[in-house]
């Protein structure tokens, strides 16, 4: 049976370049996202078509039994090694007056609740198995709140704290957690694109991407993420903070 990643989140920016990544090095990519079927299958036919081995799972990850059943069809094409928990959380810039209870708790849903409920069923698995290791997507809000930021912040900073706590329990049973903290603007055309807009994205990507080095690069992101996982145990990294290089505040120069 293959080797598998299961990526959860598989947009066209990190975990998309990620899936890619790992089916370059051997592994099963089971990519999971939860809408654009058309752009799914066209993620797979190209990791296929470069001699990779890749799979597209449709997945609602809020819905009740959803990544419980998603990890069980995933472990049918082989032992799931490595899970990427890229799912995002943001809602955008809401004044407190402009947050409902609902749309605060589905960032919650999103962020925290889904990692628990991923982690409740694969790791057991791994312990079973004697490893594996779990790559979890952040953001700077889970170390810095910021104004409008309310969903967002509580519930990555939640995201974090569990990140801590499954290392604390499950590391010395062979289970690595990174917690992957992006502190910068990722340039995917699927997140920060449909933030911005078309027309404003594509300025921001001419003036602070590429060769600039304002924007980070998913293919480069994906290297690392790689990187993380097959690190020797004696030397884990349990968290890690991915930066573009030239300037921080990138949100200073946005169109």
């Amino acid at each position: 049976m293959e080797k598998v990643c299961l990526v959860l989140g598989a947009g066209a920016g990190i975990g998309g370049s990620v899936g890619k990544k790992f089916a370059q090095e051997g592994y099963h990519a089971a990519l999971a996202r939860r809408s654009d079927e058309a752009g799914l299958n066209a993620m797979v036919s190209d990791i296929q078509a470069q001699g990779g081995s890749a799979s597209g799972h449709l997945v609602n990850a809020v819905k009740p039994d959803a990544i419980e059943n998603l990890i069980a069809e995933v472990e049918a094409i082989g032992p799931i090694e490595v899970v990427l928990f890229n799912l995002g959380a943001q809602i955008g810039n809401r004044s407190l007056e402009d947050t409902p209870l609902k749309t605060f708790e589905l960032g919650w849903q999103m962020a925290c609740n889904g990692l628990f409920r991923l982690a409740k069923v694969v790791i057991p698995l791994m312990v079973a198995r004697g490893g594996g290791t779990l790559l979890v997507t952040s953001a700077t809000a889970a170390v810095r709140g910021n104004e409008g930021q309310h969903s967002h912040a509580a519930a990555m900073g939640g995201r974090r704290m569990l990140c801590q706590s499954l290392n604390a329990e499950y590391a010395r049973q062979g289970i690595h957690v990174a917690h992957i903290l992006i502190d910068g603007a990722v340039d995917a055309p699927d997140t920060l694109g449909k933030m911005l807009g078309a027309e404003n994205f594509a300025k921001l990507r001419e003036a602070r991407g590429m060769g600039n080095d304002g924007l980070l690069l998913p293919e480069k992101m994906a290297e690392t993420y790689y990187h993380v996982s097959q690190q020797h145990r004696s030397a884990w990294t349990h968290e890690l903070d991915l930066r573009a290089f030239s300037d921080l505040a990138w949100w200073n120069h946005a169109p």
